[in-house]
């Protein structure tokens, strides 16, 4: 495939997997890295009430496209799959709290995507809940 094709594909994958999330582009990040199967795709939240960005979800393929593929069958039917938390943590030495909710298949997992991408002695869990399955 040609870069300009591969790059029209990548476009319209990841365009439809924020379709599927009810994300604008401003509040999801994809970030692709090199891996020793070939590709891993980290999508990343971005709450814009407070700027924190989260881990949504991670997958690894041999290429962009094969991820992004993977990506898109994932946001297709995780709500079914995987149970609901809400998490109330906050920064330490800042004195306000914040609500988050994410999408895992037990706590660890959840605690997981809030501690992403940053120092988890840098932030305080005041709580972990399951919410009920509605």
């Amino acid at each position: 495939m040609s870069g300009d094709k591969q790059n029209l594909e990548i476009s319209k994958i990841q365009k439809e997997i924020e379709k599927y999330l009810s994300l604008g582009s401003t509040s999801i990040i994809f970030d692709y890295q090199s891996s020793n199967h070939g590709t891993r795709l980290d999508v990343i939240t971005v709450n814009p009430r407070h700027n924190q960005s989260f881990l949504f979800h991670s997958v690894e393929g041999y290429s962009k496209i094969d991820t992004l593929k993977s990506m898109l069958e994932y946001v297709r039917d995780y709500r079914d799959k995987k149970n609901s938390y809400t998490i109330q943590w906050s920064v330490k030495g800042v004195n306000e709290l914040h609500t988050s909710y994410f999408r895992a298949k037990d706590i660890p997992e959840a605690i997981d995507k809030l501690h992403y991408g940053r120092d988890p002695n840098g932030i305080t869990i005041f709580s972990v809940v399951l919410n009920p399955v509605s």
